[in-house]
């Protein structure tokens, strides 16, 4: 039997508010996300599934805005904090891993900078010299090799594939106890791809709650505890890996797994 969940999202609802119609981009959303498993949400493009990561974190842009729900972290519910209370959460309990990794990162601060930045903010009393071993440390274990020179970059000269890698090295920074990853392998060579899938679940293993936003039902197969699908802003399917590959409910699922069979 599960424990209660770490992240609870009831009845989330963002909605876009444009001149001739409303877009309902998270539209009654409902999920739970458990310690020590991966939570993997599916959908295609225009789904929702990236909309509903930025609304976790009240990171919506106008004309978006959260009309209604709940998201409940570690007994918390956010939606009633303001945002200096929110600033003090994100990062240090709950992290999140971009899917656009060149307009995440700051283009005038070294690769150095955005990591102290983190240090800074969610581990206090680490000094210098300590904190430049888990820089390294971070970037080594997401297979940045040339750690030195990478740490003295700005963003703009490394390939997005090393600007996802080092998004993702700042999530596993922050020791979060809950880690959105959106699309965490996108325009990344194979082998750079299972060095990160492996190190989610190493962190998984080690009792992180994993929410994996994706469209590649190839890498839930592989990852996942959890699963569901969201289409149009709803949740149209869920339950364990299992479970949704051997008796899919919808014919949304049907159709996104007969596509890779």
């Amino acid at each position: 039997m599960l424990e209660q969940p770490i992240l609870s999202i009831i009845n989330l609802k963002t909605y876009f508010y444009l001149e001739k119609q409303v877009v309902k981009a998270v539209d009654g959303v409902c999920l739970d996300v458990y310690k020590g498993r991966i939570t993997a949400l599916v959908g295609g493009s225009g789904s929702g599934k990236s909309v509903m990561s930025l609304s976790i974190f009240n990171l919506v842009d106008r004309p978006g805005k959260i009309i209604e729900g709940e998201i409940w972290l570690n007994g918390v519910n956010l939606r009633k904090l303001d945002e200096k209370q929110l600033q003090k959460i994100r990062g240090k309990e709950i992290a999140i891993i971009f899917q656009d990794p060149t307009s995440s990162l700051n283009p005038v601060l070294k690769v150095k900078k955005h990591f102290a930045e983190v240090i800074r903010t969610h581990h206090e009393g680490i000094g210098k010299k300590e904190a430049l071993g888990m820089f390294h440390d971070v970037l080594f274990r997401v297979g940045l090799k040339n750690t030195d020179q990478i740490l003295e970059s700005y963003p703009f000269e490394l390939s997005g594939g090393m600007c996802q890698r080092v998004m993702v090295a700042m999530g596993l920074l922050a020791h979060a106890n809950v880690l959105i990853a959106d699309e965490p392998t996108s325009s990344l060579d194979l082998t750079t791809q299972a060095a990160i899938l492996e190190e989610l679940m190493r962190l998984k293993n080690e009792g992180l709650a994993v929410v994996l936003i994706t469209h590649d039902l190839g890498v839930v197969a592989q990852m996942a505890d959890d699963v569901y699908v969201i289409k149009d802003g709803k949740i149209v399917d869920s339950g364990t890996v299992y479970e949704l590959f051997q008796s899919p409910k919808h014919a949304y699922t049907k159709s996104l797994l007969d596509a890779i069979f």
